[in-house]
């Protein structure tokens, strides 16, 4: 009788035996996102992990077990989130050291073998192509929950994924107990904040962004801009889109709020920024890393542009933009003058 070792069986049983490992330790062991982190026991990730690893083709600092079944890709992002399990849920998490929540695990998972995701599930269950139904799914895949989503989790095979289910509980093995209402297979082309949609207005996906450009910026600005876009690795417009809406590119202009100059960044931003607004190339390179800084944080461009209007604190709360009139408007224009939908 022959010992199957490659495909969804045996990448069950290899993460069973994880499993298994992390249950007879006391406390719960944490991975960092660099190094060997300990637990609440001073427990060594490698040490929980190394032993179910060993044998498996995989090894505790890049969790890729090999013959996973399924696409590469998805195979590989498999592999990374198995390298979480244990660490606890908290919402909103996104690094394992402190805890991670669904859609925390799910672009952690796929950030570790180069593929990067939206952060919030609404998002991300809308990435790569559509799988029709559990029957054709593979691992890797993700499977999402309600209507709009609510859940996200990374498809294993044999009816089972790995999630963060809830508060009070820890990233694990779970039966697929009900049927998910998107499933979707990531490919390695897939690519942070360009076919991402912007988040729960309803919007739909940024697209084309590539050659996108806002119409009427000086041509001074234009150099300004240009430049800030190439030193942060911004999307083409947005910076000129972005100030086309707050000023009109018009660099003296003070709001009734405070806001001011071109970017209108308030003075306590601008201090924080250690920029003078009133100086154009200053605001712009303040303005440049805050959109990155955002657009690293959330993956989407729609949801960096509300993290500027509206505050990031606002987005994640809400998981999407906002529900202010304001804010949703304020998106539409930005894109709409980037010549994305």
């Amino acid at each position: 009788m022959s010992v199957e070792t490659s495909g969804p069986a045996a990448l069950l049983a290899r993460m069973a035996a994880i499993q298994s490992t992390i249950a007879s330790v006391s406390g719960t062991a944490t991975r960092a996102a660099t190094g060997s982190p300990t637990g609440a026991t001073g427990t060594s990730f490698d040490s929980v992990y190394g032993s179910a690893l060993e044998g498996t083709g995989a090894t505790s600092d890049s969790g890729l077990l090999a013959g996973a079944g399924g696409s590469d890709v998805g195979s590989r992002a498999v592999a990374a989130a198995s390298q979480y399990l244990g660490v606890p849920y908290v919402w909103g998490g996104t690094n394992p050291r402190t805890g991670l929540d669904c859609s925390g695990l799910v672009q952690r998972a796929y950030a570790d073998v180069g593929v990067h995701l939206p952060r919030v599930a609404a998002d991300q269950a809308r990435m790569g192509t559509a799988v029709p139904d559990l029957a054709h799914a593979q691992p890797g895949d993700l499977l999402a929950f309600n209507s709009p989503v609510t859940h996200i989790a990374i498809y294993l095979g044999d009816g089972k994924m790995i999630a963060a289910p809830k508060a009070g509980d820890v990233v694990k093995i779970q039966d697929v107990y009900k049927t998910p209402s998107a499933i979707r297979r990531i490919g390695a082309s897939v690519e942070t904040g360009v076919s991402a949609p912007i988040g729960a207005s309803g919007l739909t996906g940024v697209s084309g962004l590539a050659g996108a450009s806002a119409s009427g910026a000086p041509a001074a600005l234009q150099n300004l801009f240009a430049s800030a876009t190439a030193r942060y690795g911004l999307p083409q417009g947005l910076l000129a889109a972005v100030a086309k809406a707050e000023s009109g590119f018009d660099t003296g202009a003070v709001s009734p709020a405070g806001a001011r100059g071109l970017m209108q960044l308030m003075p306590a931003t601008a201090r924080g920024l250690g920029v003078d607004p009133m100086v154009p190339a200053q605001a712009v390179d303040g303005a440049a890393r805050m959109l990155a800084r955002d657009l690293h944080r959330f993956g989407s461009v729609g949801l960096a542009v509300a993290a500027y209007n509206a505050g990031a604190g606002a987005v994640q709360r809400y998981g999407g933009v906002p529900p202010y009139t304001e804010t949703q408007q304020y998106v539409r224009r930005v894109l709409g003058s980037m010549g994305a939908s």
